[in-house]
């Protein structure tokens, strides 16, 4: 008998928003980079994507999608999101501020609605990867599908 797959609040609202994605999963008991991930899973690097946390200057926060080898330009995002600036939040709050621990954060589902910018190097890929919302866990999806399952923009985000 199959073994039932266990779907994550991310795939159960993709599911509801009727957008496909196709669900890989990968051995890992605690957390890796996305860099390990796309090696063990044999993906080109620019195919895979993390998400990072951020906060503003405002108080608020703001979620930044960008390809696992590339790094936030601060000042490209604070620009992208319409604030003096944005740093990163520091990782025990991660669970708080999104529902997510470290190596399971996805711009899909958070707790709250967060402004969402996405890398534009997306646009390059028919398909990419992002973390499906649990360690070990990743969903592969369109660019502007993942656009609109996270309420998100593409934004000119990474360091040049």
């Amino acid at each position: 008998m199959a073994k039932k797959e266990v779907k994550t609040n991310a795939m159960r609202i993709l599911d509801t928003m009727k957008i496909p994605y196709k669900h890989h999963e990968y051995e890992c008991k605690e957390f890796v980079d996305g860099i390990h991930i796309a090696d063990s899973l044999g993906l080109p690097h620019e195919k895979v994507f993390k998400t990072l946390v951020t906060v503003g200057a405002d108080h608020n926060y703001y979620v930044f999608v960008v390809p696992i080898a590339e790094e936030l330009d601060f000042k490209k995002c604070a620009r992208a999101v319409g604030v003096k600036n944005v740093e990163m939040i520091p990782v025990k709050d991660i669970n708080k501020v999104t529902g997510y621990i470290r190596g399971g954060t996805t711009s899909i589902g958070m707790k709250k609605n967060y402004v969402t910018k996405v890398a534009i190097q997306a646009k390059e890929q028919e398909t990419i990867y992002i973390s499906g919302g649990r360690i070990g866990s990743q969903l592969e999806l369109s660019p502007d599908d993942l656009l609109k399952a996270d309420n998100g923009e593409y934004a000119d985000i990474i360091r040049d």
